[in-house]
């Protein structure tokens, strides 16, 4: 079930008139259903045992493989054996290096002329989460968002008042492309330097943060517009993306409160965008500030912003090469008629698409240890679980049955919130300003070492760990930052022990 709003009523959202008990009704379900759905995600208050089926994050879907590095790599636990073949087939499209044209590869031939990486698995390596350059390596698993105000030549999309994504730079585009074909320069290079910033905890413990100072070297086509925005971002994990997508738009809406009416301090807002493929207003609910509003949308647009790659919603075969890069516009492409109007025709986005809609969500460990349960209830006394939504259950409309009806354990409202002057990017996206971002799911956050060797967090990478995380929440987060910040070093580590059993 995909949900699409009036004009009228996304106004009225956004207004937060619809707070309460004014909030939409699931269509999909029965009142015998609606009552079960309520009962099953209300919030637990007994942190004395796990709860029902917790272990099984993903419902059905839940993946119980050993804990190794691939522990993000598997496919849903409920796929049918011909599904399966299907996601071989797209797992082998996400993992193939892309060439630059023309190429005696022809099948494989597109590759930029400007890019920041060779495949959707650079980034994603092991389905997992990016991390900043190394001492010595290069960004391939992030990169750095541009973007200038907009003026009267406004191309983006836009539907019933809603306007998506952003404008960007005349020069650079959207995003700065720090790899180039042969014959061709990069754009230039990301620079971060970091500054140490201590914080003292409630018991006298000092931690200290590192925060971040971008720049741009190395520039090979001009000077940055003198207004460009620019926001860092590092690949987020694959795992669960497909039943998130089928979570019910109301069920996601109900958290929202964007003129705070309860008087919480929470005011998590939606960002509607448009939908690429019907030119209709759709929840975002994918990309750090849920820009997106399908997996198709956002594998299109990643095949064409980080791999210079055209699919059939997006007609790009130069990739992010403007007007003012004329000799990366002269270059060939890799579209070739007999094999479809576009690089990546519908069979491989279709393919890549279905790859990331099911891989598989780890089960959950130690649920019933006792430091996890402390650490549960610290969660939730400290108002994490205001944000970090617990469950959900998705649509009895799903398309495909592995998606329906299955009580998924998230950890995330999927809507935007201001985080504060020291997470800020202070660079607008749709709807979402400079301070907000979407709440990321939590689900795997444990497993972070074990599948991409590093515990580096949040949009940049900028925390080295989860402790860091936490402490770098600010604006409707500040409250239950300070209460963590304020506990006891045994309850802490409770906690951190409860999110790494994520």
């Amino acid at each position: 079930m995909q949900f699409r709003l009036t004009l009228a009523l996304i106004a009225t959202l956004a207004g937060g008139l619809a707070f309460a008990q004014d909030k939409a009704v699931r269509a999909d379900l029965t009142p015998q259903d609606l009552a079960r759905v309520i009962r099953v995600t209300a919030p637990t208050a007994d942190f004395y045992k796990p709860e029902a089926s917790e272990n099984l994050q993903a419902g059905k879907g839940t993946t119980k493989k050993a804990v190794t590095a691939d522990a993000f790599s598997h496919f849903m636990a409920n796929l049918s054996f011909e599904q399966e073949e299907t996601f071989k087939l797209g797992n082998a499209l996400f993992r193939k290096i892309w060439v630059s044209s023309p190429s005696s590869t022809q099948a494989s031939d597109g590759l930029g002329p400007l890019f920041n990486a060779r495949g959707c698995q650079s980034c994603h390596l092991k389905d997992g989460r990016g991390h900043p350059p190394t001492a010595g390596g290069d960004g391939v698993s992030m990169f750095l968002r541009l973007s200038v105000p907009p003026g009267a030549d406004d191309k983006r999309l836009a539907m019933d008042g809603v306007i998506a994504g952003e404008v960007g730079d005349p020069t650079y585009g959207t995003q700065l492309q720090d790899f180039a074909v042969p014959g061709l320069k990069a754009e230039g290079r990301m620079v971060i330097d970091y500054a140490d910033a201590p914080v003292t905890l409630g018991d006298g413990s000092v931690v200290t943060l590192r925060a971040p100072h971008y720049s741009v070297a190395d520039l090979a086509y001009g000077a940055l517009a003198k207004d460009v925005m620019m926001s860092p971002r590092v690949a987020s994990p694959m795992i669960g993306l497909g039943l998130v997508e089928q979570i019910a738009a109301e069920d996601i809406l109900a958290h929202a409160d964007p003129r705070d009416l309860d008087g919480d301090g929470i005011s998590g807002k939606p960002n509607w965008t448009v939908d690429p493929a019907s030119r209709s207003v759709m929840l975002g609910r994918f990309g750090w500030k849920a820009g997106m509003p399908t997996i198709r949308a956002q594998s299109a647009a990643a095949f064409a912003g980080d791999i210079g790659i055209s699919t059939p919603l997006d007609d790009l075969p130069h990739g992010d090469c403007t007007t003012l890069q004329p000799a990366c516009l002269a270059l060939p492409t890799g579209a070739q008629a007999r094999l479809g109007a576009s690089e990546a025709p519908d069979p491989v986005l279709d393919l890549v698409t279905f790859y990331a809609q099911t891989l598989g969500v780890p089960e959950r460990r130690d649920v019933g240890d006792p430091a996890v349960l402390r650490g549960k209830q610290a969660f939730y006394d400290s108002g994490c679980a205001s944000c970090h939504v617990p469950k959900f259950v998705t649509s009895r409309e799903a398309p495909e049955p592995i998606h329906q009806f299955q009580l998924i354990w998230p950890y995330s409202d999927f809507l935007l919130h201001d985080m504060g002057d020291g997470l800020a990017d202070n660079r607008p996206e749709g709807q979402a300003n400079g301070h907000e971002w979407r709440t990321p799911p939590l689900w795997g956050i444990g497993l972070t070492q074990t599948v991409s060797g590093h515990t580096q967090l949040l949009h940049d990478g900028r925390a080295r760990n989860l402790t860091e995380a936490v402490l770098w929440h600010g604006g409707e987060a500040q409250g239950a930052r300070d209460t963590f910040a304020a506990l006891p070093q045994a309850t802490r580590d409770d906690l951190i022990a409860f999110l790494e059993s994520l």
